[in-house]
């Protein structure tokens, strides 16, 4: 039985992968075969949770929602977010080709284990993993569209940012700069503009109930088609974490803030040889897949809700 300790090293992990380009939370939790558990959880935060609350049932709602699991990823998260995200960012800032390395081989030995949880291959399982393969390289591919303030395109990239930022192999930030409103909303939380806030606060709320009810669906009647899809994202996402590439960066201007640069694209390259830092990357990627496979080896997955 996975214990407290175990949930909450797997928040650690989920916190900590935010802060690098293309590895979601979501990928961490998939991988870690804690992800159905947490969907069904967030969907649980509904109607009759509310309820719960208003009628002053806590230890109802606390069974409810899972608080004891929901409690030691969201520790575990807020924890990384304050120690090791930090790290991560340093890492990312003095050494970034290195640490993509790392987390390359990290992902690519992932991507077996959950695969292997697919007990049938069948072609629509196949072409579910295909799917989510063309969608994350084309994500990736895509070019930054314009910035956009009105209120429904605002609510919509609230509803896409949330939804990707739970959604295996896809970053949140990173879809906000392919929708072109990551220097909007970045001067909106500076500026504090609730024209903003309010319609991105309202999309990320209606985006994490119905995105958590839709994935629990899925999961339930197609887990083989699921798994393969979200695979497939994985997988995808190994294109933006390739170690060999330049960033093609765009300024973007804040409020009252100076002016910040963001990724817009990628130009990718195949390693040199010869050079000493490819094989120290080859080293990493090792490293790389030695840790998810002692992760599986010694973390059971998170149990089901009883």
């Amino acid at each position: 039985m996975t214990t407290d300790l175990s949930v909450f090293l797997k928040g650690v992990a989920m916190g900590a992968a935010n802060v690098i380009p293309g590895v979601s939370g979501g990928t961490i939790a998939l991988i870690t075969g804690i992800y159905e558990r947490l969907i069904n959880a967030i969907k649980a935060c509904d109607l009759t949770a509310i309820k719960l609350f208003l009628s002053r049932d806590f230890k109802a709602l606390w069974q409810h929602i899972d608080g004891r699991f929901l409690a030691a990823i969201g520790l575990g998260v807020i924890v990384s977010i304050v120690t090791l995200a930090k790290l991560f960012e340093f890492l990312l800032e003095s050494h970034e080709r290195y640490t993509m390395a790392f987390f390359f081989g990290l992902i690519l030995l992932s991507l077996y284990y959950v695969a292997k949880r697919i007990t049938h291959w069948s072609p629509s399982v196949i072409a579910s993993l295909i799917v989510g393969s063309v969608i994350a390289i084309g994500i990736a591919l895509l070019a930054p569209a314009n910035e956009n303030n009105s209120f429904f395109y605002v609510f919509l990239c609230g509803v896409i940012a949330i939804s990707s930022m739970i959604l295996p192999g896809l970053s949140g930030s990173f879809v906000l700069i392919i929708m072109g409103n990551y220097a909007l909303v970045l001067g909106a939380i500076s500026s504090f503009s609730l024209d903003i806030l309010l319609p991105l606060a309202l999309g990320c709320a209606v985006g994490l109930v119905l995105f958590s009810h839709v994935i629990a669906w899925i999961f339930k009647h197609f887990e083989n088609q699921t798994l393969a899809l979200m695979t497939g994202f994985v997988l995808g996402s190994l294109v933006v974490i390739w170690p060999w590439k330049t960033a093609v960066m765009q300024t973007i201007q804040r409020a009252e803030k100076p002016p910040k640069e963001v990724v817009a694209s990628y130009q990718w390259f195949m390693p040199d040889m010869a050079s000493a830092s490819t094989w120290i990357c080859a080293g990493l990627m090792v490293a790389g897949a030695i840790s998810i496979y002692l992760m599986e080896r010694f973390a059971a997955d998170a149990p089901a809700k009883s």
